[in-house]
């Protein structure tokens, strides 16, 4: 299915520089993380052993919540090659609750509690470098949970640690239930829900941050817009 091309405007609802400790001061860390600020990026690696397997990664939430109709852009840049990072978006409790509702479950970074939780969500993941089929054949993947539903995948663009050329501008763009993820402005994978197949379709919601031991990756300038039609 394609994308209305209806005419649109975007309008910057959030911007976050990630340089410095106190732009992260009222995110919410689910896991343990070892985040540091340095040459004006945030860096991200595990507290916990790799050996922990999925107790040693974790999800950072920014704690605003976002319309339906939103485009996020981050800057990525991989320090290491093992891991493996998800951006989660619309993310929500069930039945119309808060994702930091006190009546859901604890969440604390392994993996099963956000895909097949009480909790609502798209989740794309990107540089996978985990397991060695994803290092052998790299892709990027779209998810919907609850449910764990593969809904969309594309090529990796991203290149190793080693051959990273500074940071990568990362764009997840959804509108109208059709999602969009490009990598320094080239579409990656679209996928367009049409709320029967893999449940109702997800509105608004809070974004996240996740990433896999062992990586170490770092990020800036995030920003979201809302996306509403033009007047």
């Amino acid at each position: 299915m394609r994308e209305n091309k209806e005419k649109v405007r975007e309008i910057l609802i959030y911007r976050n520089p990630l340089e410095k400790p106190e732009d992260i001061q009222d995110f919410v860390l689910e896991g343990q993380a070892d985040i540091r600020f340095d040459d004006g990026c945030m860096c991200m690696k595990n507290a916990l052993a790799n050996e922990l397997g999925q107790k040693a990664n974790y999800v950072l939430w920014c704690p605003k919540n976002f319309p339906e109709n939103i485009k996020i852009e981050w800057e990525f840049c991989p320090v290491t090659d093992h891991g493996l990072c998800i951006m989660f978006f619309s993310a929500d409790g069930k039945n119309g609750k808060d994702l930091f509702d006190p009546s859901l479950a604890k969440r604390t970074g392994e993996y099963p509690q956000y895909h097949s939780g009480d909790i609502n969500a798209f989740h794309v993941s990107y540089f996978r470098r985990k397991e060695p089929d994803e290092r052998a054949f790299h892709t990027c993947n779209l998810r919907k949970s609850c449910g764990f539903h593969l809904v969309a995948q594309g090529a990796d663009p991203l290149p190793s640690a080693e051959d990273a050329d500074g940071f990568y501008k990362i764009t997840v763009r959804k509108y109208q239930n059709h999602i969009t993820f490009s990598v320094n402005g080239l579409c990656v994978f679209a996928y367009t829900d049409d709320g029967v197949t893999f449940g109702a379709c997800l509105g608004g919601g809070k974004i996240g941050f996740r990433q896999l031991a062992p990586l170490t990756a770092k990020y800036r300038n995030l920003e979201v817009y809302e996306i509403c039609p033009s007047v």
